[in-house]
């Protein structure tokens, strides 16, 4: 059976994927634990993820396999004022 090799492509997507799947597992685990020290060291491990995740979705969306639309300067302030009214 030939060997198969994943694109460039198919491997950022499976790595942002994976990025988002340990942001979510260390958010969990820093929200629970019982212990400041391990709970500091999950917060640690997130920050890096957050960022590993956000260079891999940099990368995707420069090379335009993650498109985004840019949101109108309406709704952003429609969503500010949502939020901060909920923080309140």
């Amino acid at each position: 059976m030939p060997k198969q090799t994943l694109t460039d492509r198919e491997m950022l997507t499976d790595a942002l994927s994976s990025e988002k799947f340990m942001t979510e597992n260390y958010n969990t685990y820093a929200n629970e634990c019982a212990s400041p020290s391990l709970m500091n060291e999950f917060m640690n491990l997130l920050s890096e993820e957050h960022q590993i995740q956000h260079d891999v979705f940099s990368e995707l969306q420069k090379r335009g396999w993650y498109p985004t639309q840019s949101a109108p300067a309406e709704k952003v302030q429609q969503a500010k004022m949502k939020f901060s009214n909920l923080s309140n």
